[in-house]
Parts: structure tokens; sequence; C-alpha cells
């Protein structure tokens, strides 16, 4: 089914402190994301797939819904006024493939398609 939340991303200054902090806060496992590098982890929680991104200070939570198309989604995105884009990091990836946009009125979300 389209449209529930399937993906969160944190976005955070130093990933390594909101490693510790997530992980002792909720119990929350990380792993290593997709670059291997340790400016990104995969989150495993009890119900959504989640990944977390360093550099991004005053950042917020993303939230993606899933769809499944994303190259459909985004398109229909687009036709309702709004913006829908792909940048290196959007996939296609172990974790799906991302777009990253804003509605008609500015506001941000973003769009997952889940790995077949």
């Amino acid at each position: 089914m389209a449209g529930e939340v399937s993906f969160f991303e944190l976005g955070v200054k130093d990933p390594a402190a909101a490693r510790e902090f997530y992980g002792e806060l909720f119990g929350w496992k990380m792993t290593l994301g997709p670059s291997g590098e340790a400016q990104g982890f995969r989150i495993e929680t009890p119900n959504i797939a989640g990944g977390l991104h360093g550099g991004d200070e005053g950042g917020g939570p993303y939230l993606f819904f899933k769809v499944d198309d994303i190259q459909a989604a985004a398109q229909r995105v687009r036709e309702l006024g709004g913006e829908a884009e792909f940048n290196e990091h959007s996939g296609p990836g172990p974790s799906g493939t991302f777009a990253f946009c804003r509605d008609n009125q500015g506001s941000s979300f973003g769009l997952h398609q889940p790995p077949l």
C-alpha cells in the first residue's frame, strides 16, 4: 500500500554523539550506512526503518512516504504544484530509492520506494 510512513531520517551535526544519544534513549541499534563512513547510520527500530546523517546542524526529522513507483509519484508531486528531486544519495541502494520533495506550500517531505 502506498502512502504510509516507511522511513525516517534524522539530520544532526555530530552523528557519533547522536548515535550514542538515541541509542541510550530508545535502545536503537545502529550500523554504518551505505557509504561505510561514520557520517551515516542505519537505525533499527521496532517498527519503521530509519537513518541518521551528519553535517546537518539544526536539521530535523525527515519523513518518507512509501510509494510503489517513485518516478511516477515524483512526477505527480510536480503536477500538483510541488517539487521533487533526486540526488546522488537517492538510490537505488540497499535501503531503496528516495526523492526529496516540497508540497505546493513549501513543506518538506520525502518519497521512498523500498527495495524489491
